[in-house]
């Protein structure tokens, strides 16, 4: 049985998306999953980026196409009342739904992300918060400094892997960037002998003939 673990920010629509994804691609094989809740803007700030609804153009056609794979995947999805939001308090929920140490299961996951990506409401609405919280039962306290040191340890960690964005799926030592990462995450799961070949392991060693200046 293969170990997966499925890092991801409830705040990104595609990391909702390849969520409810992963379970028809990986059909037929043996599986577990591992559950990572991570903040996108610590990985963001890790790498100096910006995300995508930090550049307007790049915002718009975001939402639009986000929209449309719900609609070509039969997925329900509606964007919140407000995006982009703050995460912390559904990442900080998430985790201490879970042991010290661990990581929600996938109810939970799930739970949280059809909090925002189901019913257009605002992710961050006090009343909706609570009863979201009074559901999930979290064993621990959400705002103790210990969850919240679990969230940045787990971002940080997650930037020394080389995770630059969410949703990533990990196995052995390969990293599956996004919702269309599923489709490449299958094909090595499943034995294809491309991954035997050079081209994975090449592209690190190709150089850059031009850097731009920040």
């Amino acid at each position: 049985m293969r170990h997966l673990r499925f890092s991801f920010d409830p705040i990104s629509p595609y990391a909702y998306l390849a969520f409810e994804r992963l379970p028809q691609v990986l059909e037929g094989l043996s599986y577990n999953v591992s559950y990572e809740p991570i903040l996108l803007a610590g990985l963001l700030q890790h790498w100096g980026q910006k995300g995508p609804a930090e550049i307007v153009p790049k915002r718009d056609w975001t939402y639009r196409q986000v929209l449309w794979l719900g609609h070509k995947l039969q997925l329900p999805l509606q964007m919140p009342a407000a995006h982009p939001f703050n995460p912390l308090a559904l990442l900080r929920l998430l985790l201490a739904t879970a042991p010290a140490g661990g990581t929600p299961n996938r109810w939970a996951s799930e739970q949280v992300l059809h909090h925002v990506w189901r019913g257009g409401a605002d992710a961050n609405d006090a009343e909706r918060l609570s009863a979201l919280t009074q559901r999930l039962a979290p064993q621990r306290d959400v705002s103790s400094a210990e969850v919240k040191d679990e969230l940045k340890a787990a971002t940080a960690a997650a930037a020394a892997r080389g995770l630059f964005g969410v949703p990533t799926v990990e196995v052995d030592d390969k990293l599956f960037w996004g919702l269309d990462g599923l489709e490449l995450l299958s094909a090595y799961l499943r034995g294809d002998p491309w991954f035997d070949g050079p081209e994975w392991a090449s592209v690190s060693a190709l150089p850059a003939a031009v850097q731009r200046k920040h």
